[in-house]
């Protein structure tokens, strides 16, 4: 089985100054071809999720799942494993107001930027929107995390906001949640909610 978390774990220390031996040795020992670059480990939750239930083994084909920590890593990541780098194949999602930004650092490192799809807000807006506000919050109170939504949607700050945001928000709220709902908000979708965006990016692979 195809080591990614190795490889994963490669990247992040060649990205943080370290050397990329161990990164190029780890995608050849892999069979990487192509990177899902993703902002952070909610999309990437989301995005493994999805793979799952329509039945892929991402790794066995040699596509390998990656959070950059953050959308402003975009120009490193695709530098160091598009074509200057380790050559592989780039792929991901990005938020609509950063779009120029990720254009902008692909297009640098020689990578097509018509292989990132484009979330209106972010993945978390894309999801709630599809399954609709009182679906998500059914999801929160199987969670038990009901008290703490409504302790949240009592703030000054929520009042009057259209409740997309205020959930969207609520997500974002406490470490590890967007992670978690990343997961459930998907296993949640129906066949025919998956946001375009997300839809496309596995079609891609």
């Amino acid at each position: 089985m195809a080591d990614m978390q190795a490889f994963r774990d490669a990247v992040s220390g060649w990205a943080s100054g370290g050397s990329g031996g161990s990164a190029s040795e780890s995608a050849e020992q892999s069979g990487v071809r192509t990177v899902v670059l993703l902002e952070g480990p909610s999309d990437l939750a989301a995005v493994e999720t999805l793979a799952a239930r329509r039945g892929r083994d991402l790794a066995a084909e040699g596509v390998c799942v990656l959070s950059m920590g953050g959308a402003m890593s975009i120009g490193r990541y695709a530098g160091l494993l598009g074509p200057p780098g380790l050559g592989l194949r780039l792929v991901g999602l990005c938020d609509q107001n950063e779009q120029g930004f990720y254009e902008r650092g692909l297009e640098r490192a020689g990578a097509p930027p018509r292989d990132f799809f484009v979330c209106e807000a972010d993945l978390e807006d894309e999801l709630i929107r599809a399954l609709g506000t009182a679906r998500v919050e059914e999801i929160v109170r199987a969670e038990g995390d009901v008290r703490a939504l409504e302790t949240f949607l009592r703030q000054p700050a929520q009042d009057g906001r259209p409740r997309e945001q205020q959930l969207r928000r609520f997500l974002g709220t406490k470490k590890g949640r967007k992670i978690r709902y990343g997961h459930l908000l998907v296993e949640a979708l129906g066949p025919d909610q998956v946001p375009s965006p997300l839809d496309e990016l596995l079609a891609s692979l």
